[in-house]
Formats: C-alpha cells, sequence, structure tokens
C-alpha cells in the first residue's frame, strides 16, 4: 500500500511500522529524500518516483512542525 494522504503515511509509520516520529528520525529521513544520491533515496525513487519523494517528504516536514 502506498499511502495517498498524510493520515494514511503517518498510520503507516507509527503503527504498522511502530517507528516513532521523533526529531531526529524526523531529520535523518528530511535529509536523506533531499539527497539524491542517499542510497535508499535512490531506490525509493526507483520504486514509487519523485512525486512520491516529494510527497514523503512534505509529510516529514509536516510531521517535524507538530513536533
Amino acid at each position: 500500500m502506498i499511502p495517498q494522504s498524510y493520515e494514511e503515511w503517518r498510520h503507516c509509520i507509527t503503527v504498522i511500522c511502530d517507528q516513532p516520529l521523533t526529531r531526529p528520525f524526523i531529520e535523518a529521513r528530511i535529509r536523506a529524500l533531499n539527497t539524491p544520491t542517499d542510497h535508499m533515496t535512490a531506490k525509493f525513487v526507483q520504486l514509487y518516483g519523485d512525486e512520491q519523494r516529494a510527497r514523503t517528504l512534505d509529510w516529514f516536514e509536516r510531521a517535524k512542525r507538530e513536533l
């Protein structure tokens, strides 16, 4: 399942994956998603496309603002 909304994404991260949205985790993911040469980012784009990368980056930014 590819999340289509912030709420779906947040549920996937925090409930299904049991990953707390802590400041260090969020900031690490923001850095990675902004780095095209990051191995995991390149794989993410290969699998889901750059539009989904940008959407996911926006969701991490929103989660950071909500801390």
